[in-house]
C-alpha cells in the first residue's frame, strides 16, 4: 500500500479503532497500513492469530494491532495497540486509510456520451460516466456513482449511494439497494436457464421475475445474478458475494451471508441468514440451507441443511444409481466401522 500524503499520529489511529495505547507513544507517525513481513517503523500492522505470532516477532512494524492475549508476541520495541478484535480493527483502519488514500470522490454530473432516457429520475450528486446506458423508467438514487458502460435497463432501480463499476448490467426492473459495491462485469438480471423438453428440443420458458438485491451488498467482478422464472430471485441486507459465482433463477439467499469465488448455486435454492460458503462449492437447486451454516471449499450441498455447523464433502462422479447406494451407504459408516472394531474386539477375546 502506498504511503499517506501526510503521516498521522498514532493516536488518531488509535482513536478510530478503540484501541489502547500508552500516551507516550501516541505521537508515534504511522505513514502505511502494512503486512506484518513488509512492515517498517513508520508503519502499522496487525497481529490476530497465534499462527503468525513469530512474524510479528520478527516484524519491523513500528505499531501493531493486537488483542490482549497475543501482545506476548510482539518485539520488546513495537509498539502495542491493544484492541478487542485485531482483524475486525484492521478492517475499520483498512476504510480509514482507503478513503485518505483515494482523495476527492468522483465528480458529480453526466458525461457527455452517457445515454439517458428522459423519463429516467436521477438523483442529486450522481455520477455518470463514459458511455453509461439508463433505460426508460429507471431510478437513479442520490449520490450514485456509474463507471463507464454501465446499463441500468429499463425500470430497474439503483439505491443511494450504491457504486457501479465498469461494465456492470442492472438488466431491467431488477433492483440493487443502497449503499451497495458491484465489481467490473456483473450481471444481475439476466434469463434464468429455463427450458422444457420438446420433440424437437428445447423450449424456452420465458423469465418473468426480477432480481432484488438488498442494502449494503457487495458483489465481485464477472458474478452472474439470473431473474426467477415467475418469483423473484433475492439476495439480503449485508451480503458479501466474491468473484464469479452463479447464482441462478428463483435463489434466495438471507442477510449478512458471504459467499466465496466461483460458488455456484442452482435454481430456487434458499440459503439462510449470516452463512458462510467456501470458494468452489456446489449447491444443488431445490433445497434449502439452514441460518449460520459454514459449507467448505468445493464442498457439494446435495440435500436441504437443516440445523447449523460446518459442513464439508462430495463424492466422485459415478452412475447416479450406483451414486445413491453409495450415499446412503456413507450415512452409515460411523455405525458400521463401530461394529466392526466390536467384531474385532469379539474375535480377539475368542481367540
Amino acid at each position: 500500500m502506498r504511503p499517506l500524503p501526510e503521516p498521522v499520529r498514532l493516536a488518531e489511529l488509535a482513536s478510530v479503532v478503540g484501541g489502547r495505547i500508552d500516551a507516550a507513544q501516541g505521537g508515534l507517525r504511522i505513514e502505511r497500513l502494512a503486512s506484518l513481513a513488509s512492515a517498517g517503523p513508520a508503519d502499522i500492522g496487525f497481529l490476530s492469530d497465534a499462527r503468525h505470532g513469530t512474524d510479528a516477532t520478527a516484524s519491523r512494524a513500528g505499531a501493531v494491532l493486537v488483542d490482549e492475549k497475543l501482545r506476548r508476541f510482539l518485539a520488546s520495541d513495537t509498539v502495542a495497540v491493544v484492541v478487542d478484535d485485531a482483524y475486525r480493527a484492521f478492517a475499520i483502519l483498512a476504510q480509514w486509510f482507503e478513503r485518505r488514500l483515494a482523495g476527492p470522490g468522483a465528480a458529480t454530473g453526466v458525461h457527455p456520451s452517457a445515454v439517458i432516457a428522459p423519463d429516467a429520475e436521477i438523483g442529486p450528486d450522481v455520477s455518470i460516466g463514459p458511455c453509461v446506458v439508463v433505460g426508460a423508467r429507471a431510478r437513479i438514487g442520490a449520490g450514485v456513482r456509474l463507471a463507464s458502460h454501465v446499463s441500468i435497463g429499463t425500470g430497474a432501480r439503483v439505491g443511494e449511494r450504491t457504486r457501479l463499476a465498469e461494465r456492470v448490467t442492472i438488466a431491467h426492473d431488477c433492483e440493487i439497494g443502497a449503499d451497495g459495491l458491484v465489481h467490473p462485469g456483473t450481471v444481475i438480471g439476466a434469463d434464468g436457464f429455463g427450458f422444457a423438453r420438446e420433440a424437437e428440443g428445447w423450449r424456452k420458458i420465458p423469465q418473468l421475475g426480477r432480481v432484488i438485491i438488498g442494502d449494503r451488498v457487495e458483489i465481485g467482478a464477472n458474478c452472474t445474478i439470473d431473474r426467477g422464472a415467475l418469483d423473484d430471485t433475492l439476495i439480503g441486507d449485508g451480503c458479501k458475494l466474491d468473484n464469479q459465482i452463479q447464482v441462478a433463477h428463483n435463489v434466495r439467499i438471507g442477510r449478512d451471508t458471504a459467499i466465496a469465488g466461483c460458488v455456484g448455486i442452482a435454481g430456487s435454492a434458499i440459503i439462510g441468514e449470516r452463512c458462510m460458503i467456501g470458494g468452489g462449492a456446489g449447491i444443488l437447486g431445490h433445497l434449502s440451507i439452514c441460518d449460520d451454516v459454514v459449507v467448505s471449499a468445493m464442498a457439494l450441498v446435495s440435500r436441504s441443511i437443516r440445523k447449523p455447523g460446518f459442513y464439508s464433502g462430495s463424492f466422485p462422479l459415478m452412475d447416479n444409481a450406483q451414486w445413491e447406494r453409495a450415499a446412503a451407504t456413507l450415512r452409515h459408516l460411523p455405525d458400521l466401522r463401530a461394529r466392526l472394531r466390536q467384531l474385532e474386539f469379539q474375535s480377539r477375546g475368542r481367540s
